[in-house]
This record gives C-alpha cells, structure tokens and sequence, in this order.
C-alpha cells in the first residue's frame, strides 16, 4: 500500500454548519469533492463545460379554457372566495381603464396599468395578512385582494390630503400600515434585500410569517436581485420571491436580457427552492404560492416563484410599447391567452358564474371607479407642513428654520403659492 493511503485521510462525512466530521478511509476512493465552497458535487474525469442543464418545466394547473388539468390539484376555495378574487380582477381592470385615460387627459401625472396580469391576485389570496407585502409597480391587484378602497387608490394617485403618503409619491406608489404593505419606490430592485431583511427580523421574532417581494425580470438584472438573493439564501430568510416574466423590461425584450433558463434558474444557483409556474394561470399561482409560503415559515428558507405572463399594455404611461413590437403580437397574446377570460371560463365550468354577470359586474366596478375618482379629485392638496414631518423623531432646528421661511413666504405670496388649493391641517 502507498505510504499515501497509510495516512489519514481527511473525508467531510456531512455538512453541518459549524461543525466539521471526518473519517479516515483513503481519499482516493473518494467521489465527492471536499473543498468547503463545493457543496455537493462529484468528481469527474471528463473535461467539459456545462452550456446548459434541462429546462425547468412550468406548472400549470388549468388550460387556457378553464379546465383543470388534474383534478387534484383543483384548488380548495369556496365559491364565495372564488367569486370574490374574480370580481377583483374585473375591478382592477376596470381602475386601469379610467386611470389611464384620467393620465392621458392631463388629470394625473402617470399611470401603469395590470393589463394581461390581473392573475397575480392568486398570489395574493394564497398569503396570511399579515404576510409583509414589498411590491414594485403592478401590484395594485395584491392591494385590492387585501381590501385597499377604490377611494385609497385614488387618493394616491391625486396625491390629495387623504393620501395615505401625504402626497410625496407619484402615482401608483401604494402604501399602507394597515394591511402590511410597504410603500413602493421608483428606483428598481431596491425591494429585494430589504425584503431578505425583514423577513430575517420576522424568523428572529418566530411569529411564522413571511415578506414577498415582487419584481420583474428585468429588475433581476439589477445587483440588488443577486445581493438579496443570495442573502435570504444563507441566512435563511423566510421570504417568497414572486419574479413577473412578462417578457419585455420597458422596451427590452428577455432575450436580450439574458440566455439563460430565465430567471428560474438563478434561484436553483443560489440555492434556492425554486418553481416556474403560468403566470396567466391564477390557480397555478395560488398554489405555487400557497406551497411557497408553506416552506417559508416552517422551514425558514426562501422560495423563488418565476411567473411566465405576457404584458398586453405599455410599461407606463411615459412608454409607446409599438416602437418595439407590432399591434398584431400585442392583439394575438389577449386573443390566445387572456387571464380573466380563462378565470371566467373555470367558474361558469363549476357552475359558479352566469354568462350575463360580467356585464353586470363590470359596469358596476366602472361606476364605482369613476365615483371615487371623482371625489378624490376635488379634494385639496395635502397642508404644506406634512413636507417637514415623519423623517426625524423631533425636528432639528435646520428643518424648523426653512420650514419658518416657507410660512413666511406662503403668508406674503398667497396668490402665487395657489395656497388655497393646499389643507390647512
């Protein structure tokens, strides 16, 4: 025998953080690579480059006529519940409609709408309420399915003196204590470690609940996707990371933005639980969902949930989606695979819907919208003094000294400074 294979070998029986367990048969015989950084991983003795692995499949519970797949995974709500998460989609759909119009007269200063991915409701029916909600831009519908008002919406986006922000945000920038969503911010991707953060404060506190961070794909290409990701990885965190692939990042198409197994994959890389679901698929995202946060909380890891839609509008109201790609791939994705019309589909199957409700409902929903609209659209602008408020627990005197000279200034020019368009308190 070699005076090699005499000595002791060292071999890492199992991986236990903190610990290190060795035997002593003769490393030759091993397989397993023992490095720290390689977790599990073989030796080989071919030299070759991996380009690709197997495409992760997408789960898909319903076709795009309502019909469940499987019966077994046909999803376990109540007709009311089922009823309610549809009538949410029509009323999303219908606030699109008058707020994206309401933009283009002048009336609001931006707007995003839902359109070809009201499904995400699913996602939001599938949490606890006091699961912590970090949204980025097309989470209207998560709000409506936790119970946000018509009247909450447009107040935001008049940015009027029941504004919830107080009338610091642009609109669509959604915010409230009341029903655990964080306020949404304009720059791109910062939601995702602060979501890894939260939710290592919520493993800390034990009280089994979990954050989930919504972001698009083109967000994933941003450092932050990779900083958050990797860190709700090795600390643990119980977070559910829902990536929207709806195929265009404002004017770039994914397959400019990488060449790889979409998004999905990176999640695998960090080693995370990972799923790719039909993102137009509402039961396929409230069960991917519901299995996720399942995995978050007992398990205290991170779930990443990539789902596959198509986005019929323009990314915003500043963007003209036809510079890009033609009218006729936009009208041919709404015709072929159309969210609500599938969601409607599966309720008539199960005798909950009636062919003339939507009608009915629809007109309603706009009825309501255009109340609300209106209501919000009278009131005054928030008081002037909400300008210095909630950043420091007690004002410091630089802050009370601009806010003396704005007084003064509003007192002397009340005509210029429009001050009675503006609440006193």
């Amino acid at each position: 025998m070699s005076l090699l294979c005499k000595l002791p070998a060292l071999r890492r029986i199992a991986y236990s953080p903190g610990k290190l367990a060795f035997s002593t048969s003769c490393y030759a015989l091993r397989k397993k690579v023992m490095f720290p950084g390689a977790l599990n991983s073989d030796y080989s003795h071919t030299l070759e480059f991996v380009s690709n692995v197997q495409s992760i499949p997408t789960y898909q519970v319903m076709d795009t006529d309502g019909k469940v797949l499987d019966s077994a995974h046909d999803p376990c709500v109540t007709k009311d519940e089922a009823r309610t998460i549809y009538k949410n989609m029509l009323v999303l759909n219908a606030m699109d409609q008058v707020l994206y119009e309401a933009q283009r007269q002048g009336r609001i200063s931006f707007y995003m709408t839902s359109f070809g991915e009201e499904a995400l409701i699913g996602s939001a029916a599938a949490l606890h309420p006091k699961d912590m909600v970090f949204g980025q831009y097309r989470e209207a519908g998560v709000l409506l399915q936790r119970g946000f008002t018509l009247a909450q919406f447009m107040n935001q986006c008049y940015s009027n003196e029941l504004d919830l922000g107080k009338g610091r945000q642009m609109p669509i920038h959604y915010g409230t204590k009341e029903l655990c969503f964080q306020t949404i911010s304009s720059p791109l991707a910062t939601q995702i470690p602060q979501a890894a953060g939260a939710a290592y404060a919520m493993r800390r506190e034990g009280n089994k609940q979990c954050t989930i961070c919504y972001f698009g794909e083109g967000a994933a290409s941003e450092g932050d996707f990779h900083a958050g990701l990797n860190m709700a990885a090795t600390l643990g965190c119980p977070v559910i990371y829902y990536c929207r692939n709806n195929g265009y990042a404002i004017s770039t198409p994914s397959i400019e933005q990488y060449r790889g197994d979409g998004i999905a994959s990176r999640g695998i890389g960090y080693g995370i639980d990972t799923i790719r679901v039909d993102g137009n698929d509402i039961w396929a995202i409230y069960a991917a969902t519901k299995a996720a946060r399942e995995i978050a909380v007992e398990q205290n890891k991170p779930v990443l949930i990539e789902a596959m839609t198509y986005r019929v509008s323009h990314h915003s109201t500043s963007d003209d989606s036809s510079a890009y790609r033609s009218k006729k791939e936009v009208e041919d994705w709404s015709k072929r695979d159309n969210p609500i019309s599938r969601m409607r589909a599966w309720l008539e199957n199960k005798g909950w819907w009636a062919r003339g409700e939507d009608a009915e409902v629809s007109k309603t929903a706009k009825a309501e919208v255009l109340a609300a609209f209106a209501a919000a659209e009278k009131l005054k602008k928030p008081a002037i003094h909400h300008l210095f408020e909630d950043v420091y627990d007690e004002i410091p005197q630089s802050l009370m000294k601009e806010k003396a000279e704005i007084e003064e200034l509003v007192k002397k020019y009340p005509d210029y400074y429009q001050v009675n368009e503006f609440a006193r308190q």
